[in-house]
């Protein structure tokens, strides 16, 4: 149940494409975190806010008006491993670069992954940690297994 925040001037990605941007940035953390069939519950709980900038609201030292992206993917505790973490910037840089069009736009992408803290990721009025993560995970097992 990952939450995504991408952070891009408005003018980088084409119009209409925020839909499959956010698809995805979305199938690409859930791969990560080792869903091989992703079904509602992960689909309809992942989500991907697209914030498209003022251009000239982006800088960095070197320019008022930088074509940087920031991607932050806030996971649940212990969601990623380490070859996860590596996997999803790889695919995460990818996905920005090739839906920008332009092939340089990789140097200027910054992902940056975080994990709520243990008991700190609510959802329908629960702080959840491992043990409410386990509870959904076995009911949604017991469900499937019907």
């Amino acid at each position: 149940m990952p939450m995504i925040d991408v952070y891009a001037p408005e003018d980088l990605f084409p119009p209409g494409t925020d839909a499959r941007l956010g698809k995805e940035l979305t199938m690409a953390v859930l791969r990560a975190e080792g869903v091989a069939t992703p079904g509602p519950f992960h689909l309809n709980n992942t989500a991907a806010f697209i914030h498209r900038m003022d251009p000239h609201s982006i800088h960095t030292a070197a320019t008022e008006s930088a074509r940087t992206v920031r991607v932050q993917v806030i996971t649940p505790p212990a969601a990623l491993s380490r070859e996860g973490q590596k996997q999803l910037v790889k695919e995460v840089t990818e996905i920005v670069t090739k839906i920008s069009g332009d092939p340089t736009q990789a140097s200027r992408t910054w992902v940056i992954l975080t994990e709520a803290a243990e008991g700190g990721w609510g959802l329908s009025g629960t702080a959840f940690g491992r043990e409410e993560f386990a509870a959904l995970r076995a009911k949604a097992a017991a469900a499937r297994a019907r």
